[in-house]
């Protein structure tokens, strides 16, 4: 795996790179509303896609937290998200988190703050919680989506492509990624977005 990865390095540097500034411009922004968005496109992309979640900020923008939860379902459809009505639930659910997102992600480790996320957050799991906190420049974390674990089934590091996560689960295949991500030489969040390169030969987020 490490050695096909290695094969688009120099593809696919400048993309990661440009793509990881915009990561930490968003961390230090100290922006909620910009960080909410953020959140709710993790949100968003859980059974969905990056490139849709993205179309999605675009044209919702501040909406995710401005609009009545009967605009943003419409919107969510005008945009053809798959379950519009449940995420524009989970996403008006989670906007007593707006004013208190900069606090928590000065105030805690990532691993607290992605634990946090995972209890308190509506349509946030582990998978989620990660995908977040690496957008806005944590490099710790692994989002072990669908197409990461389809790759490390392929390559005999995992036996079986799990159906659901638990805790302890998540953080065993999170090892075998850092794992991996460290003997490439970057961390996981930067890893993940060359693995994609490697995919999709695109850098989204």
């Amino acid at each position: 795996m490490i050695e096909e990865i290695k094969k688009i390095y120099f593809d696919a540097k400048e993309l990661v790179e440009n793509r990881w500034n915009e990561f930490l411009k968003l961390k230090n922004s100290n922006d909620e509303l910009l960080l909410f968005s953020e959140l709710s496109f993790c949100v968003l992309t859980a059974n969905w896609s990056a490139s849709g979640g993205i179309k999605a900020q675009k044209e919702i923008g501040e909406g995710f937290y401005t609009l009545s939860l009967s605009d943003l379902e419409i919107a969510l459809k005008k945009v053809g998200h798959r379950f519009p009505k449940a995420r524009a639930k989970y996403i008006y659910e989670n906007r007593w988190i707006v004013g208190k997102l900069i606090d928590l992600i000065n105030s805690y480790d990532v691993y607290t703050l992605r634990e946090y996320l995972v209890k308190n957050i509506k349509g946030i799991g582990w998978k989620e919680a990660s995908h977040f906190l690496r957008n806005i420049g944590f490099c710790e974390v692994s989002i072990l989506d669908k197409h990461i674990l389809r790759m490390l089934y392929k390559y005999n590091y995992i036996d079986e492509i799990p159906k659901s996560w638990s805790k302890k689960r998540y953080l065993q295949i999170e090892k075998i990624f850092n794992e991996i991500s460290n003997e490439f030489g970057e961390c996981p969040g930067k890893f993940d977005l060359y693995v994609w390169y490697y995919i999709k030969g695109k850098v989204e987020k």
